[in-house]
């Protein structure tokens, strides 16, 4: 990768403290996204998506507890940062659309005065300009009639005008990494189209031109192909694909991104062309856990999928897999 890395997480792991036992939540991930880049992470509910942004941005459960592993964004050390660096950076160089809009939002604070408290802390702009600002960045959002808008408790919005508000909190500072998770879900198909189509719009005009990058969280692989120059693929805590799209959905490597692919529409004419994933996702509480969290529910696996994964590289296609179908691939390059 030619373009200088924004974020860049390397063999992190997280574990959560619970009274049924210790959650292996994230184990040795590694991901970068470089600037101006958007990168897409994929992969079945609890694969540990959100927990991996929630981390990275110091705002995990009290049960959490990171083991190893680094995070830096620009520069900073983001596992090693103060509380008040990580507010420096929170809203500011780094924003975060949140799942559930209407749960993300003060419920009994009007949606103008959320982002002027997001301008009055991160920004200089003056208090007697700030609601200027505010109706700006609603009306930026193609939000009907942003003055009155402004005025609006969430509750009295539409789940769409909730999330286009979330987006206009995330993007009131200008931010180098936007944290998109599941910024469509719930959402009818033309609310989904404009949503993202307003992110890949501030993506682009971002900081004079040089791009904002954007992590996209999402369990829609048609959304992630449409929208990302590179995805990232999770099972179980694991990093297990990454590669650029269209080398992804033309030649996916791993057998859990073959069947991730498989189970959705994307390519597909007819719902009789999906193909279920077997199984599910393993106990992250056992003590047990296979090298491969994917190993019983794979079709191909073997014996030499009890020992720890190597990393296959091909050029810029990465898998963890004993057996990767990366045509021409030579031993693997190193093991974790």
């Amino acid at each position: 990768m030619t373009t200088p890395l924004l974020l860049d997480i390397r063999d992190l792991s997280l574990q959560f403290r619970t009274r049924g036992g210790t959650v292996h939540a994230l184990e040795d991930v590694t991901l970068a996204i470089a600037r101006g880049e958007t990168v897409g992470l994929v992969g079945e509910s609890g694969s540990g998506k959100s927990v991996l942004s929630y981390a990275i941005l110091g705002l995990s459960d009290a049960a959490a507890r990171i083991t190893r592993g680094s995070a830096r964004f620009d520069g900073l050390d983001l596992l090693a940062a103060s509380e008040h660096d990580l507010q420096a950076v929170r809203g500011r160089e780094v924003s975060m659309i949140f799942q559930n809009p209407k749960v993300a939002l003060n419920p009994i604070r009007k949606v103008g005065h959320q982002i002027e408290d997001v301008l009055a802390c991160h920004t200089t702009v003056r208090s007697h300009e700030r609601r200027e600002r505010a109706i700006a960045c609603l009306a930026e959002m193609k939000i009907p009639d942003p003055a009155r808008r402004y005025h609006a408790y969430p509750f009295e919005l539409s789940g769409g005008l909730c999330q286009r508000i979330m987006i206009a909190l995330a993007l009131a500072c200008g931010p180098k990494l936007l944290i998109a998770d599941e910024p469509t879900t719930g959402l009818d198909v033309t609310t989904q189209a404009a949503i993202m189509r307003l992110i890949r719009e501030k993506a682009s005009n971002a900081h004079d031109g040089r791009g904002m990058s954007t992590l996209l969280i999402t369990h829609d692989l048609g959304l992630a192909r449409e929208q990302c120059d590179r995805i990232v693929v999770m099972h179980a805590g694991h990093v297990v694909e990454s590669a650029p799209t269209e080398t992804l959905f033309g030649s996916p490597q791993h057998p859990y991104t073959r069947q991730l692919i498989g189970a959705t529409l994307v390519g597909r004419g007819a719902l009789a062309d999906l193909n279920a994933i077997p199984g599910s996702l393993p106990d992250l509480r056992r003590a047990d856990l296979p090298a491969c969290r994917f190993a019983l529910r794979c079709e191909q696996r073997s014996a030499a999928c009890e020992a720890p994964l190597p990393v296959v590289k091909d050029g810029s296609h990465v898998v963890r897999c004993h057996r990767p179908g990366l045509v021409g691939a030579g031993a693997p390059e190193s093991s974790v």
